[in-house]
């Protein structure tokens, strides 16, 4: 018995392994003269349409007849990848003698199936897939609703800007002595000065620095202390006035 195995998470952050061990398990306990199965994993963002290196070199295996049965951990997630992954994929499978074991909707299809009991397991799979694609959706629409819910609140989401740092309070405040430090730093690279000294001097890099002058609102914000957002601005006005910088934000080309 050849097999193969194939795994899929979103993030490094996920536990790819615990996939991967379960579907050996599955082949432990419904597979046991199995010797080996081979690993398929991809790490693929799920709002990224691609395929995956591994799911590809899965389905060039399958097409070669390499194998007798491919367990897929959750085959819901194909789903992602077009409306009709889950039926290509299954019809791929069955048509070059691979059967296909999915642990997250509990199915078994096999070669030696009827060919309405394909079709039927077929449907389930893709309506499984369907109802799976519908609820990470619906996560991703709850998590930004949350996230716009804290903005109103005045509360910071997500990486605080160079001289800021998120409270206990969840609100953004200003580090006066990295705030000053990378301020002196835009002030410099804007009157003429490189910005490969400019970085080793202030120990923000380089490029840290080119995005800083590239954008003429940060440049604002720390040369002026002004933000159009009010969470910004309710951090500078923690440390207003603010000494007049003596540059133009409007010029940072060096």
């Amino acid at each position: 018995m050849n097999a193969a195995i194939y795994a899929r998470v979103s993030t490094a952050d996920q536990n790819l392994q615990r996939q991967l061990d379960e579907c050996h398990d599955y082949l432990d306990q419904h597979y046991p003269g199995t010797e080996q199965a081979d690993e398929y994993a991809d790490i693929v963002s799920g709002a990224n349409e691609n395929n995956g290196d591994e799911y590809q070199r899965l389905w060039d295996a399958i097409d070669a007849g390499e194998y007798d049965v491919v367990v897929v951990h959750e085959i819901s997630r194909l789903s992602r990848l077009g409306p009709t992954e889950i039926h290509q994929f299954i019809q791929h499978c069955l048509e070059h003698g691979t059967g296909i074991e999915s642990l997250d909707v509990g199915l078994s299809i096999r070669v030696d199936d009827p060919a309405l009991q394909q079709t039927v397991y077929t449907m389930i799979a893709n309506i499984m897939g369907d109802l799976a694609k519908i609820e990470h959706q619906q996560k991703l629409d709850r998590i930004s609703s949350g996230i716009r819910t804290a903005q109103r609140a005045g509360k910071w989401t997500g990486r605080a800007p160079r001289g800021f740092y998120v409270g206990d309070d969840k609100r953004l405040h200003v580090d006066p002595e990295e705030f000053l430090n990378t301020r002196h730093a835009i002030e410099r690279v804007v009157a003429g000065e490189s910005k490969r000294q400019v970085a080793k001097d202030s120990g923000i890099p380089r490029s840290t620095l080119s995005d800083l002058c590239s954008d003429e609102e940060r440049r604002a914000m720390y040369l002026e202390g002004t933000a159009d957002d009010d969470r910004v601005e309710a951090a500078l006005d923690e440390i207003h006035p603010l000494p007049e910088s003596g540059n133009d934000s409007r010029n940072c080309n060096s």
